[in-house]
């Protein structure tokens, strides 16, 4: 991969496509962007600040999906120097719903760093961007092109996708070979005037017809110019990943509310997966083993005395990118001494405000809904 974004390595140029091929793909997808291009709203207002937090959110997120909760995060967090003074707690609140939380976390160190060694500004230098927490080679190239308008490449997803059919490429797109060849041609691509635009121009077409199964050839502007549709491998192109299915894993889950309705709830550790977050206390039951013997001893283990584990209230499922999870909440008794450090007692309507993991608002749901339900339906 190259070293910067948008830089190209001497002794790659014959690699590279002609010209008047590069002349004419510009050409072609200008003209398509000009009258295809989607109202985002990232895009009204193109400073580095609404730019960067878009970019960040997009990472693993959707566009269309993406746009409400931009929409929330900026109203919360307006400015660089508002997200970099808010509690972590408040910015996971704020991106409850976006998954991968560790997007968050890195935008909200980066927002620190900017507001006390850049002056609260996006540094215009890639090296300077790419030191801060969370932003990769795309996303420095992103936020240049786009806010800063200078010609540098960015390739995400969809730009390697567009690049990889376009060149024909069969070689796996993971590979170091290929990415270095992504950038190369991103690169040559750039064009001096309104690079910001290409980058989008390319992204947008990325989203909207070079799709990832069904690429839309039919209404391609630049199909012509498409190594992959020549040979009839539009759809071949880039090959699969193969990935193996996630683990099932049964959880037992603590459902412990005192006389006010506060939940028990744990906080998960400051590194890892979900980082931070509030959660029901749950206990992994490996195949052949009691629940509830196992989820009494991890209560008693968070500093609980006098446990009673009752009846299974609810069952969920929640799949997560590692493995998928099969909840079941059950009812408890317990009290709590004085070195329960962990245990946090999470009032009903604090939920939709505190960062409590999607599984437990599954539960919480569940629970909820079940408890709506006419007498005579309830089991």
């Amino acid at each position: 991969m190259a070293d910067r974004p948008g830089e190209v390595r001497r002794g790659a140029v014959a690699e590279l496509p002609p010209p008047a091929w590069r002349a004419r793909l510009r050409r072609a997808l200008r003209a398509w962007y000009a009258r295809s291009a989607r109202d985002l709203p990232w895009r009204r207002a193109a400073t580095p600040y609404r730019v960067w937090v878009a970019e960040v959110m997009l990472q693993q997120t959707q566009a269309a999906a993406a746009a409400p909760y931009y929409e929330r995060f900026l109203a919360r967090f307006p400015t660089v120097a508002a997200l970099a003074a808010a509690a972590e707690d408040d910015v996971l609140a704020a991106w409850q719903g976006l998954g991968y939380y560790a997007r968050a976390r890195k935008l909200r160190a980066a927002a620190e760093i900017v507001v006390t060694q850049h002056g609260g500004c996006f540094p215009a230098d890639a090296g300077a961007a790419r030191a801060l927490p969370g932003v990769g080679p795309y996303t420095a190239g992103a936020v240049l092109s786009i806010a800063f308008d200078r010609p540098v490449a960015a390739v995400d997803a969809n730009v390697a996708r567009v690049l990889v059919r376009l060149l024909g490429e069969e070689r796996p797109l993971g590979s170091a070979a290929v990415q270095a060849r992504l950038w190369e041609v991103a690169a040559a691509l750039v064009p001096r005037r309104a690079p910001g635009a290409w980058t989008q121009t390319l992204i947008e077409f990325g989203a909207l017809v070079c799709l990832p199964r069904h690429p839309d050839c039919p209404s391609c502007p630049v199909a012509s110019l498409c190594a992959a549709r020549a040979a009839g491998r539009a759809s071949q192109i880039p090959a699969p990943r193969r990935k193996k299915p996630p683990p099932v894993v049964e959880v037992a889950v603590a459902w412990a509310a005192d006389r006010a309705g506060r939940l028990a709830c744990v906080r998960r550790p400051a590194r890892g997966v979900l980082a931070g977050f509030l959660e029901l206390p749950a206990v992994d039951v490996p195949a052949g083993e009691d629940p509830r013997a196992l989820l009494d001893a991890a209560l008693r283990a968070l500093g609980a005395r006098r446990v009673s584990v009752g009846d299974a209230l609810a069952r969920v499922e929640h799949g997560m990118f590692h493995r998928t999870a099969r909840l079941t909440a059950y009812r408890v008794r317990a009290e709590w001494d004085g070195t329960a450090e962990r245990v946090i007692a999470l009032a009903p309507d604090a939920a939709a405000v505190r960062p409590l993991t999607t599984a437990s608002r599954k539960l919480i749901a569940a629970i909820a809904g079940a408890k709506r339900l006419p007498r005579r339906a309830r089991r």
